[in-house]
């Protein structure tokens, strides 16, 4: 496979990347189809090349007549070149990011690269603002970024090693001095990954466990995140110290990741307690492990002789101290060499944790013993060459104790009503709390949360359900004994619908200890409480949801056990399912100033957890953008992003596109804090004229989402079949039900199949649908309303960004391919009324999207990314040609076609693949 592409000469080395990689998939097509199979490929590119250029329908009807024309096994082959196609061109793209990132670097003529750390100090030192508001914003600064499982990433972990050993060589590739053998080398192993990249089976044969997903996940701190977190702050440190080289910088750790993968129960019977508590296990081995890598290489570099050096009388008593609790063949056997003495102790210890009571009982004992070579080092070692390699392994020990990744609890609101239901109707406190008005279970709840008495039987006296609630809470509490507090801080709760879906939770930890009240009125609180609104109307009723739980003295004394700090945690994906991408996202804007404005009278501290998808249906973007789309008053109150199983492989794979992903979002809040901190009115700029019209575009745009989606009795037919949603529930990518429960119900889909299914059939509605209606019914009230949109698109990253994802979504979807997907429809007539409104739907938002931005095409600001979708399309086409033509048959067939759902679940796939979205 080749590909011509006319673009800018900067992007020459990409083309040049493309084309190598292009060519080997295609002498690897003859190598194994023979030239025939080659041909076809060929031949269909070429067609859908020219039909992209220019739509003729003999052009097209010859397509779809070559289309048609393919059968087994030809077929199969001919959906793999595409797909892995798409493989070889994402690894191509990063490369080129990796490479950009190099140029920056390397040139002094154009400055810091934008989103770098280095620009956004050299930023905040051209606009006066001072070191000390400068380490006052980083005392308080906090972004954490939560790894999910879901939607798992569609690409083996096996495929994924070979993309990563592909990105390798090209990287190397780029290298000016390789002589002309080490050039052929290197292009020999390429060929033979790619090769290895076709011959391996890219699908799943089984659905993947939640231990598979732990593995998974914590691949990326293996391979990327144990050395890129304590880069990027030694990065900002270093930055920090050649702007303001009079101050004293020492920047905190800001920046953590934390994970939900083997703690989020909700809707996943998967994940039990034992399961949670296997996963802890497996993340402290790995750390252990990371830590032991790191410390027999100091061992290796700390050769100092106390003959040739004086080290701290402090170090040589704890040798002497401790040595002796070691096994004299772990011991370190020269004397002199004393720092080898103490690693060998501290190698040993580290060693023995979980396994017996020589161990470290926590990582604040090992962080005191590195604290301790420090200081002697200091001794002997000049005051400006401090020795790196100890002092970003004490930073990995800070940032990553002997948890690895806080593990966030979750579960939904009604899991935990039952439970209390049975409990408080054992005691006989209340027959049926589930019937209680709210007032009545608040009442309830707060009474028993003011006695220090507990209310909870023994374990058996339960059903199944309470039994195993009960033991998630008892998997807590042993978790802070045996893993310390921070590797399980946060339990989230699903559904939050009101202030007692809080007192719940508090009440199931105060029986297990987790929450204790003393007799004296004394309490101990453990374990952060946090409300997850989702849907539209939650968002809504947010603010008095936390203004009734802030003013009651039961949650005000948890509170201050908890620095009086809130999490509050949005979800993305269900209120956009339930209001459409814009009003979702308006709503969730609101609810931020609001919650804060309200927060703010009673002193309480947040943190806003936004719950995004990678897909743009579900809240996806880059991090910088997001970060940038919040209320600027929120941002210093720490920002906590849940970075989903499908971008986890284009974000942190590689290293360098890892530091990169990470160095745009910590440049971007530690500008924009800085910038609030000063009272900048840039910042906090925001006209309540943009915030009105924003008020009457979501009200337009919500009745219009509404009426398709529920207001059409037969929308949810045409969804269920012009999309491949029934098939994707065959593609073993994650261990997590597509449905909230076995029912058909809209409510009960799950939002990641419901933007998934979208996505495959081109047309990504939840991604953009209804925003055209909002946005044009406003610009047409008067003559002023479209200038308005154009200076609130130029002024407020919030809009900004609104309409950059917009863009970005039509962009990816295609209205042409799409209506292929019409014939899948059984009725023909509600088939084409309902994709005629998503047409003229998609034209009115691309219309009034162009007028707001003033450009002729949509992504001209962009054109990076338009050039990568325009690469791109030709070659995800057939794909949905063939999908559409697979599933018709594979549902007219009465029995299962084993060949056949393979064909398709390669189809989605690829079609995943090449747009770079899942769910």
């Amino acid at each position: 496979m080749t590909t011509q592409l006319q673009t800018e000469d900067n992007t020459t080395p990409l083309r040049r990347d493309v084309n190598t990689l292009g060519h080997m998939l295609g002498e690897i097509l003859i190598h194994h189809g023979g030239r025939e199979l080659f041909d076809k490929v060929e031949k269909i590119r070429e067609l859908t090349k020219t039909l992209r250029s220019h739509f003729d329908q003999n052009t097209y009807d010859q397509l779809k007549e070559e289309i048609r024309s393919l059968e087994p096994p030809m077929r199969q082959q001919v959906i793999r070149a595409f797909s892995i196609y798409f493989h070889l061109v994402n690894i191509a793209e990063q490369n080129h990011r990796i490479r950009r990132r190099r140029e920056y670097q390397l040139r002094d003529d154009h400055g810091p690269q934008p989103f770098s750390l280095e620009s956004a100090v050299a930023s905040l030192k051209e606009n006066h603002i001072s070191d000390d508001v400068i380490q006052d914003v980083l005392d308080k600064l906090s972004l954490e970024l939560i790894i999910t499982a879901h939607p798992t990433e569609a690409t083996k972990r096996s495929v994924l090693e070979i993309q990563k050993r592909i990105a390798t060589i090209l990287e190397q590739l780029d290298s000016p001095l390789l002589t002309k053998k080490e050039r052929e080398k290197l292009q020999e192993s390429l060929f033979n990954e790619v090769t290895v990249l076709w011959q391996t089976d890219e699908l799943r044969h089984r659905k993947p466990t939640v231990m598979d997903e732990v593995r998974n996940g914590l691949y990326y701190f293996d391979e990327t995140l144990f050395d890129v977190l304590p880069d990027i702050h030694q990065e900002l440190e270093d930055c920090l110290e050649e702007q303001y080289p009079d101050a004293d910088w020492e920047v905190p750790n800001f920046l953590h990741f934390g994970s939900w993968i083997g703690g989020d129960r909700d809707g996943n019977p998967n994940v039990t307690p034992d399961i949670t508590w296997e996963t802890l296990v497996r993340q402290r081995e790995l750390i252990i492990n990371k830590y032991d890598d790191v410390l027999v290489e100091l061992m290796k570099r700390f050769s100092h002789s106390t003959t040739r050096v004086t080290v701290s009388e402090e170090l040589i008593d704890s040798v002497e101290r401790e040595e002796p609790m070691i096994a004299a063949d772990k011991r370190w056997r020269v004397e002199q060499e004393i720092y080898r003495r103490k690693f060998g102790i501290i190698l040993e210890r580290l060693r023995q944790v979980g396994h017996s009571d020589i161990a470290y009982q926590s990582a604040e004992e090992l962080l005191d013993d590195l604290y301790l070579v420090q200081r002697s080092v200091k001794k002997h070692q000049p005051t400006e060459r401090e020795l790196k390699m100890l002092h970003k392994l004490i930073r990995q020990v800070q940032l990553f104790g002997f948890h690895l990744a806080t593990l966030d609890i979750r579960n939904h609101s009604g899991e935990h009503e039952a439970a209390i239901t049975e409990i408080l109707r054992k005691v006989n406190v209340t027959e049926n709390y589930g019937e209680l008005s709210e007032q009545e279970k608040q009442s309830v709840l707060e009474t028993v949360l003011k006695d220090p008495r507990p209310v909870t039987l023994l374990n058996e006296d339960y059903s199944e359900e309470t039994q195993e609630m009960l033991k998630v809470f008892q998997m807590i509490r042993d978790a802070h004994r045996e893993f310390g507090e921070r590797s399980i801080e946060v339990y989230l709760i699903s559904m939050t619908e009101s202030a007692s879906d809080l007192l719940e939770v508090l009440l199931l930890a105060k029986e297990v200890g987790i929450y204790r009240l003393h007799a004296d009125g004394h309490v101990e609180s453990s374990l952060n409480v946090a409300p997850l609104l989702e849907t539209v109307d939650d968002l809504v009723a947010g603010p008095d949801i936390l203004k009734t739980l802030f003013e009651k003295d039961v949650y005000n004394k948890h509170l201050a056990q908890r620095n009086n700090h809130q999490e509050i945690m949005l979800g993305y994906s269900d209120g956009s399912k339930d209001g459409g991408t814009l009003t979702a996202n308006w709503r969730l804007y609101k609810a931020q100033q609001e919650i804060h404005d309200m927060a703010k009278d009673y002193n309480i501290g947040l943190k806003f957890f936004h719950g995004r998808g990678g897909s743009l249906g579900r809240g996806g973007g880059p991090l910088n953008r997001s970060i940038l789309s919040q209320p600027a008053e929120t941002l210093g109150d720490g920002v906590k992003i849940t970075e989903q199983g499908e971008v986890l492989s284009s974000r942190y794979l590689l290293t360098n596109i890892a530091y990169r992903s990470l160095e745009q979002a910590a440049s971007t809040l530690v500008k924009g804090a800085a910038q609030i901190s000063e009272e900048s009115e840039q910042a906090h700029h925001r006209e309540d004229e943009w915030e009105q019209a924003m008020e009457t575009i979501s009200d337009h745009s919500l009745n219009k989402y509404q009426s398709l989606v529920f207001g059409d009795p037969e929308f949810l037919t045409y969804f269920n079949e012009a999309t491949p949603l029934k098939e994707l529930s065959e593609l073993n990518i994650g261990s997590r039900p597509t449905k909230r429960k076995d029912s058909n119900k809209f409510e009960n889909l799950r939002a990641i199949p419901w933007v998934f299914a979208w996505t495959q059939n081109r047309q990504l509605l939840p991604a953009w649908y209804a925003a055209g209606t909002g946005l044009k019914d406003f610009a047409s009230q008067s003559n002023e309303n479209l200038h308005l949109l154009q200076q609130m698109y130029e002024n407020w990253p919030f809009f900004r960004s609104t309409i950059h994802n917009l863009q970005m979504a039509l962009t990816k979807a295609d209205i042409q391919t799409a209506s292929e997907y019409i014939s899948l429809v059984n009725d023909q007539d509600i088939g084409e009324r309902i994709f005629n409104d998503i047409v003229e739907e998609y034209n009115r938002t691309k219309n009034v999207l162009l007028s707001i931005t003033g450009d002729s095409e949509l992504l001209d600001q962009q054109p990076t990314i338009q050039e990568s979708v325009k690469r791109r399309n030709p070659y995800v086409d057939p794909l949905n040609f063939l999908q559409v033509d697979l599933i018709k048959e594979l549902r007219n067939t009465d029995s299962t076609n084993e060949e056949l759902t393979t064909e398709v679940l390669l189809t989605i796939s690829g079609i995943a693949a090449g747009l770079r979205n899942t769910g």
